[in-house]
This record gives C-alpha cells, sequence and structure tokens, in this order.
C-alpha cells in the first residue's frame, strides 16, 4: 500500500516530501487514508486519499463531475472560509484510476471532529446551520447541471409504486405478515407522494442537495465546536431542498434507533427539531421559496414515509438491499419509521408553528 499511496500523490502533483500514511477507520464503504507530505522547512501537511468502492458506487467519473462544480462553485462563494478541495491531475482530472483499476481522489484534511449522535442542542442547531449554509452557498447554482448518479433516489411516489407492485407480487409469501403496515401505507400513499408530484410538475426548484444530512457529515471546529464544513459530497445530486432538511431532522428528532423494535419509545422530539430549523432557516436566509418553506414539515413526513417504504419492499422481497442482523430486521425498521410517521402526523400544527415563528424571527 505504501507503493500505491506515494505514486497516487505524486499522480496528483502533491508537493513537498512524503512522510508518513495512516488507515482511517470512519466509514463502511471507501478505504480512506491520512497521508502527511512536508515542505522544504520540515513542515507538515496533511491530505485525505481514498479509493471509492466502485461497486457501490458505480458511476464515479460523474460523481466527481458534480463535486467539482459543486466545490468550485463554494469555493468561490467563499474563498477566505474553509471549503472542500479536491486536487487535479495534470490533465485536469479530479480522480484517478490506478495500474489496478482502481478509483482515487484526494482532499485537503480538516483537523476537526464529528459528531455521530446530537443530544446537545447547541450542537443540532449548528448542524442545522451548517446545512443551512450548503444550500444558501448553492442557491444561485443550477441543480440541473448536476448527474443523477441514483435516479430516483428521492422519488417518494416511484418508492410508493414499487411497494405496491411487489405487494401484490408478494415474491415471499410474506404480505400477509403486515396487512396493517400495508394499510396504514395505502391510508397516506397519496399525501406521502404530494411533494415529489409537485416536484415532477416544476412547482420546486430544482435545487443541489446533499442527501445524506447527518450531523456526522459536518466536521466542527474542535474548540468552539462551530460548523466548519459539510463533507462527503457523493450523493450530491439535483432534487428539493426540502428533503435535505427532512432527512436530518427524521435522524435527529427520532427518539429511538432507527431500528427500535418497541416502536412505544419512538417519538419526534419538537426540541430537537426546533434546533435542527433555528440553525437550517437561519443559515439559509431568503434563498428558499415560500413555497419550499410551507412544505418542510410535510417532507419530515414524506420522507419517513418512503423509507419506511424501502424497508418493507426489502422485506417483502427477500432482504437483499439492506444489511439485516436477524430475519425480522428490515421489518422492524419499518414500524419504527411509521410510527415516527405517525408521531410527525400528530405533531403537524405544533412543527408548522415552529417553521413560522423561527422563520419570522
Amino acid at each position: 500500500m505504501l507503493e500505491t499511496i506515494q505514486k497516487i500523490g505524486a499522480a496528483f502533483r502533491l508537493p513537498g516530501t512524503f512522510d508518513a500514511f495512516e488507515t482511517i477507520t470512519n466509514g463502511n464503504i471507501n478505504a480512506t487514508f491520512k497521508v502527511t507530505y512536508s515542505d522544504a522547512d520540515g513542515n507538515p501537511k496533511s491530505y485525505i486519499f481514498q479509493r471509492i468502492n466502485t461497486v457501490v458506487f458505480s458511476n464515479p467519473v460523474q460523481i466527481m463531475q458534480n463535486i467539482d462544480l459543486v466545490t468550485t462553485h463554494i469555493r468561490n462563494k467563499n474563498p477566505d472560509g474553509v471549503t472542500l478541495h479536491f486536487h487535479h491531475t495534470a490533465d485536469g482530472k479530479n480522480y484517478l484510476f490506478d495500474d489496478a483499476g482502481n478509483f482515487w481522489r484526494i482532499m485537503n484534511y480538516v483537523d476537526s471532529i464529528t459528531f455521530n449522535t446530537c443530544e446537545d442542542p447547541a450542537v443540532i442547531e449548528a448542524t442545522g446551520r451548517a446545512f443551512g449554509e450548503f444550500q444558501n452557498q448553492l442557491s444561485d447554482f443550477d441543480g440541473a447541471q448536476l448527474f443523477e448518479t441514483i435516479p430516483d433516489f428521492h422519488n417518494t411516489k416511484k418508492r410508493l409504486d414499487t411497494l405496491f407492485a411487489h405487494i401484490a407480487e408478494d415474491p415471499c409469501g410474506r404480505a400477509a405478515e403486515v396487512q396493517d403496515e400495508i394499510a396504514y401505507l395505502t391510508e397516506v400513499r397519496e399525501k406521502a407522494a404530494e411533494l415529489s408530484v409537485r416536484f415532477a410538475n416544476g412547482e420546486f426548484p430544482v435545487r443541489v442537495t446533499h442527501n445524506d444530512t447527518k450531523s456526522n457529515n459536518v466536521l466542527f471546529d474542535k474548540e468552539t465546536k462551530m460548523p466548519l464544513v459539510v463533507i462527503d459530497l457523493d450523493t450530491v445530486m439535483p432534487g428539493m431542498a426540502m428533503y435535505d432538511f427532512a432527512d436530518a431532522v427524521r435522524f435527529i428528532a427520532n427518539t429511538a434507533a432507527e431500528d427500535e423494535p418497541d416502536v412505544s419509545k419512538v417519538h419526534f422530539d419538537t426540541e430537537k427539531f426546533r434546533a435542527f430549523c433555528k440553525g437550517f432557516l437561519g443559515a439559509v436566509g431568503k434563498s428558499l421559496t415560500q413555497s419550499e418553506r410551507d412544505s418542510l414539515v410535510l417532507a419530515a413526513f414524506s420522507i419517513t414515509i418512503e423509507l419506511a417504504s424501502r424497508f418493507l419492499d426489502d422485506y417483502l422481497t427477500g432482504d437483499t438491499y439492506f444489511k439485516i442482523n436477524y430475519p425480522l430486521h428490515n421489518l422492524d425498521r419499518t414500524r419504527c419509521q411509521l410510527a415516527l410517521a405517525k408521531d410527525i402526523i400528530r405533531k403537524q400544527d405544533e412543527l408548522e408553528r415552529i417553521v413560522k415563528e423561527t422563520a419570522a424571527g
């Protein structure tokens, strides 16, 4: 690996003398390394090298073209701030295939910390601020320029259509076990699909969306705990801004684990929602349209139903997509998300009021 790392660094024309590398164990998909060089005066500078898993990311060139457009735009808007920078080879590409056909990229290393869970309201608000600023910086970028690297990733209507087709087919004979879940999804199917239908009809702007808006995709300053930069842009695509907000609060405001089998523990925490909302709307400013702001709570419900439908679809078709740890794992995940969606609806008026008050403030 040492020889490979050195060759990759040379291909990306990194300055200085190679010192050392270490493997970063966070993340389950790509192979990540922290690599350090020294300049002529002996000052160290570190970089992040990644070997991309092209089984998971089958179109890595399109991913890197999306990333190049987005990071360049953000750097131009925020030249003095902390931004992601992916290095380029001599032929101007921000990626490289090595002799073995592996796909590599290099970006600047940011000394920072991350938070895998969010209990502190200040961290939740800061996370919201980071993703709101990400949207704000890209509000004048035409999201239609980007490749849709995972087609229909957040097309809730299509996800539900696929689920109900598989319910009818019942390939594994499991539909009889989940009649209550099917009944509820039938009841809310149209409501959950509303935003994706309106988006397809051109009622919302095509935005740059991150599509993995969890707190551990924000780097924070070690001392101040303030957000520095949003990372992990592999799923950046065109989409709806509301769904980035919604996916974040779906995860952050859930009082239980995503696969909690006891749904009595599953609630939507309005104070965590308030904290994230304050950070997000404070940073995104006026770059969202009124229709987008008015749809934030519905988006939280919709994306929660979407995820429930994906878990249930996987259960009905033999558990082939999501990794499971026991036979009913996907069913527990389904029921957890449905319980969360029901609580969002119960609290919808309160959540709408929080959005309006926060936006006005």
